[in-house]
């Protein structure tokens, strides 16, 4: 990523966010040299990706396997109709290099395994992990542990969904709230909105955006919604010192400015 400042086209494309109360070029440059890994671009994580550029962000990397189908349509607002057939990673590449061209932009067409996550976090400065499927947020979740990569996590069924950041050492992560996978949660067997999975997506970008550039409050407790009634729950989350993945790793500064989290705070 670039070390500069703000370009004067830059400074005119990000001018409302940077009217924002507390919202400086700084955190703007720094929003600038981060590399978010988007793990799933689907009705969660491609409106995640999508805003995380209209945002400003340096690089995406962008993880995804599969083609587009009609049945992703009524979610998909990166795909187009006559693409359908086509591969949905490379479509959302596309997209964004057409809404933000100053964001450099990384594909890879696979399901996670442990070698490919690896690889894909080097230099990496957070994840967001919309997977449909356990074993892949598993996946990442242990490979973002192992490597310090703060991520967020970000999940929906039906009209409910829940979110939560993991840093690496301070806070629970996925293996310490879900030890055993839930067999009910099949990859394409629960229903979607997509206006529920992109509220899901917008508000997984916007904490990304707080833990990278240090702007804000990131959340520390787990944000559960139901949108049948609009109601919105937050719960503290405890860290499990006795995890198999994140027990025995010890706090420390992250790779980002993730300044609201500290050790034992939860």
């Amino acid at each position: 990523m670039s070390e500069g400042g703000l370009s004067s086209a830059e400074t005119e494309r990000y001018r409302r966010q940077l009217m924002l109360s507390g919202f400086t070029a700084e955190h703007q440059e720094k929003l600038k040299r981060s590399t978010a890994l988007v793990a799933g671009v689907g009705g969660v994580g491609g409106t995640a990706a999508l805003y995380l550029a209209a945002a400003g962000i340096g690089k995406i990397i962008m993880v995804h396997y599969g083609r587009l189908t009609r049945s992703n349509m009524n979610r998909q607002i990166l795909m187009r109709d006559f693409l359908i057939g086509e591969s949905r990673v490379e479509q959302a590449k596309y997209a964004i290099e057409e809404i933000n061209p100053g964001v450099e932009m990384e594909t890879c067409d696979e399901r996670l395994s442990p070698a490919l996550a690896e690889s894909l976090l080097e230099g990496a400065d957070i994840a967001l992990s919309a997977r449909p499927n356990f074993r892949e947020r598993r996946v990442l979740n242990d490979c973002c542990v192992k490597k310090r990569v703060p991520v967020i996590e970000g999940a929906m069924n039906a009209m409910e969904g829940y979110l939560f950041t993991v840093i690496p050492g301070s806070t629970a992560c996925l293996n310490c709230l879900y030890p055993e996978d839930n067999p009910e949660w099949e990859e394409l067997g629960f229903p979607v909105l997509g206006c529920v999975s992109g509220m899901l997506g917008c508000l997984m970008s916007l904490e990304a955006i707080k833990v990278l550039t240090g702007f804000g409050k990131p959340m520390a407790r787990m944000l559960k919604f139901d949108l049948q009634d609009m109601s919105f729950r937050k719960f503290n989350i405890v860290r499990d010192l006795n995890c198999t993945v994140c027990g025995k790793v010890a706090a420390s500064t992250p790779k980002s400015s993730a300044s609201g989290f500290k050790s034992g705070n939860l």
